[in-house]
C-alpha cells in the first residue's frame, strides 16, 4: 500500500477550508447553530474543536489515500465513484442511524452529512489528481 502525501496534505486543507466555508454565515452556519441550539456568543472555545477537526480531516484524506491504493484507482471516474461511494453509501447511512437515535432532525442531518460527503469526495479527487 502506497500513501500520497502531497495528495493527503492538500486534501486534509480542502476538508478544513470546506468546513470552514459550509459553518460560516455565508452557507449554513447560522442555521447549523439554530438546529443545535447555540449562538456565535454560546458556542464556546473553538480550539480544542478546531484540532479535532484538522485530526478528523486528516485521518479521511489517509483513509482516502488508503482506499485509493487497495483499489488501484486509475481514473478519475473511478476516483469520483469511490468519493461518491463512501459519501453516500458509507457516511450518509452512519449519519443518518446516530440522527435518527440522537434526535438531531432533518435540517441537521442534512447539514452535517452534506459537508462530510461532498468533503469526502473532493478529497476523493484532489488525492486522484495529486
Amino acid at each position: 500500500m502506497e500513501l500520497n502525501g502531497l495528495g493527503i496534505a492538500v486534501a486534509t486543507i480542502i476538508g478544513m477550508v470546506l468546513g470552514a466555508l459550509w459553518y460560516s454565515p455565508l452557507l449554513f452556519g447560522n442555521v447549523w447553530m439554530q438546529c443545535i441550539g447555540k449562538t456565535a456568543d454560546t458556542l464556546g472555545k473553538s480550539t480544542g474543536p478546531m484540532l479535532g477537526s484538522i485530526v478528523a480531516s486528516l485521518l479521511s484524506a489517509i483513509g482516502v489515500s488508503l482506499l485509493f491504493s487497495v483499489l488501484s484507482v486509475d481514473s478519475f471516474q473511478m476516483a469520483a465513484l469511490v468519493g461518491l461511494i463512501l459519501g453516500l453509501l458509507i457516511i450518509f447511512p452512519a449519519m443518518l442511524s446516530d440522527s435518527l437515535f440522537c434526535g438531531w432532525g432533518w435540517q441537521l442531518l442534512w447539514i452535517q452529512v452534506g459537508y462530510r460527503a461532498l468533503s469526502v469526495f473532493l478529497m476523493s479527487v484532489v488525492v486522484y489528481f495529486l
